[in-house]
């Protein structure tokens, strides 16, 4: 699929609406799903600008080390949305795909 301004955001926030309670999956993934594979970090920067209070689950989406990416403030938030799922990290703080994974590339 060639890239559309357009119909990028709809898709892109159709596949992270579907995205379970519980689970998380990459920038990749999703870029993937929305049918525009290779545009991973165009994903991170359209969940970025979300406005603030935006019920989107956004915090679900982390990078393909199963890491958080975000910094300051917003690496706590999202530690904090993922924690109150019972999302659990490992001591160098990973997030474990084979438990936690939703339709993430192997």
């Amino acid at each position: 699929m060639e890239f559309d301004e357009t119909s990028f955001p709809v898709q892109v926030y159709t596949v992270v609406a579907s995205i379970p309670e519980g689970k998380v999956t990459t920038y990749g993934s999703i870029a993937r799903l929305a049918g525009f594979p290779g545009y991973a970090r165009h994903v991170g920067t359209l969940l970025s600008r979300l406005p603030q209070g935006s019920t989107l689950p956004w915090f679900r989406v982390i990078n393909s080390q199963g890491k958080i990416s975000l910094t300051g403030p917003d690496f706590i938030r999202q530690r904090d949305a993922l924690l109150a799922e019972g999302i659990l990290f490992s001591q160098s703080g990973r997030i474990s795909f084979k438990k936690y994974g939703w339709l993430t590339e192997p």
